[in-house]
């Protein structure tokens, strides 16, 4: 393998617990997105369109549909000679026999000897499960103007939502002079992206060193970070002000796809300049039936519509049935939306099926979701969601 002078890391074994029955059997990474998409194909279209092609991906929780689903990286192409697309799933070896990941740092850490085999001038640590489009190649080039040994991708966040993120305090240079995880009382509105650039002896260096201690979380955010900084490294803040959205919970998911029914969505999927791939389904076109109409939609492949949609993420293979309705829900593949029913403000998982009358009516602040093959009956929307047991939120 020719010499690589930065290689990707993508962290994609999150449970995404908070998602609830969306990743009941996958990963967060893995859950589906825009009509046609998975989470993870936002960060792997940013390494393709980068010019990075060797990538690692670290898998742990409910690895099998990622797993299929990345394949040989050849969707991104990410399957080139002179690089690759690496599944890096915890492994036994003769120190631990139980060895799963403690840690974003200790999942990098377990995989040194990929680093050391690589052998790459930068490491570029990536979180799979985040909706946006970044170069990272314009931030490698930000971390050498700054001879920094470590950089941050940072965004402005109003500072009522500071307490959920790793904060900065950064002097006018950019240069990181205070890290505060998740603080009460946040000093500044500059927060972590999660998103790293290390110099590959430098990350090597505190990766074992925290590894050796046993009051350590192991995160790259609450342990390596802080311990640079202790040391006088020099680390950066590198400003990233595009589009960016952590999808850790119902509504976010839900809001950030319909971030995308605009005339001007705040993040494209038609720039031909940085395209977004995917695996793509081998579907017919979607067909709208001359009762049906859709109005500000995605609709994806082989999708039937015959009823009404309206600002609402359809994806490849949903019937939705004559007369049905459909308003600002984001429904997921092989759904059936039976004759008569509405489905307003909701997210429906894979073969989710409305039966003929039913409503499913949520709204902004309390998005109604199904998990896979749940079947909604006439009038269950009355029923408390958490009490229908079908996989409701």
């Amino acid at each position: 393998m020719s010499k690589v002078e930065c290689l990707a890391m993508i962290l994609a074994g999150g449970k995404g617990s908070r998602l609830g029955v969306l990743t009941k059997n996958v990963a967060k990474p893995a859950v589906l997105f825009g009509a046609k998409y998975r989470i993870i194909d936002f960060t792997l279209s940013n390494c393709r369109n980068s010019g990075i092609s060797t990538v690692g991906i670290l898998t742990q929780y409910q690895p099998l549909e990622l797993n299929w689903y990345i394949g040989n990286g050849s969707s991104w192409d990410l399957d080139s000679e002179g690089g690759g697309t690496f599944v890096l799933p915890p492994y036994m070896n003769d120190k631990d026999s139980s060895n799963w990941y403690q840690g974003t740092a200790d999942a990098i850490y377990q995989n040194l000897n990929f680093l050391d085999m690589i052998d790459p001038q930068y490491v570029v640590v990536l979180s799979g499960d985040h909706i946006y489009s970044m170069d990272y190649g314009t931030m490698l080039a930000f971390h050498k103007k700054h001879h920094a040994k470590a950089t941050v991708s940072t965004l402005r966040v109003p500072l009522s939502e500071a307490p959920r993120f790793g904060i900065m305090n950064a002097d006018n240079n950019f240069r990181i002079v205070e890290f505060e995880e998740k603080p009460a009382r946040p000093k500044s509105d500059l927060a972590s992206m999660g998103i790293y650039i290390f110099d590959k002896e430098t990350l090597k260096k505190y990766l074992v060193e925290d590894a050796a201690r046993r009051d350590s979380d192991h995160d790259f955010g609450k342990n390596i970070i802080p311990k640079m900084l202790a040391d006088g490294v020099p680390v950066f803040a590198y400003p990233f002000d595009g589009y960016w959205k952590d999808v850790g919970t119902f509504e976010s998911l839900w809001q950030a796809n319909m971030d995308l029914l605009s005339d001007n969505p705040p993040i494209s999927l038609n720039d031909p300049a940085w395209r977004i791939y995917s695996g793509n389904q081998s579907l017919p076109p979607h067909y709208v039936g001359p009762q049906g109409s859709m109005v500000s939609s995605l609709a994806g492949e082989g999708a039937v519509i015959l009823g009404r949609v309206m600002h609402s993420v359809i994806f490849y293979g949903v019937q939705i049935e004559e007369g049905a309705e459909v308003t600002d829900s984001v429904i997921m593949p092989g759904a059936v939306i039976e004759k008569g029913a509405v489905v307003d403000h909701a997210i429906l998982g894979e073969r989710c099926r409305v039966k003929a009358g039913a409503a499913v009516r949520g709204k902004v602040g309390s998005i109604r979701v199904y998990g896979n093959d749940s079947v909604v009956a006439p009038a269950e929307d009355d029923v408390p969601a958490a009490a229908s047991g079908k996989g409701a939120k």
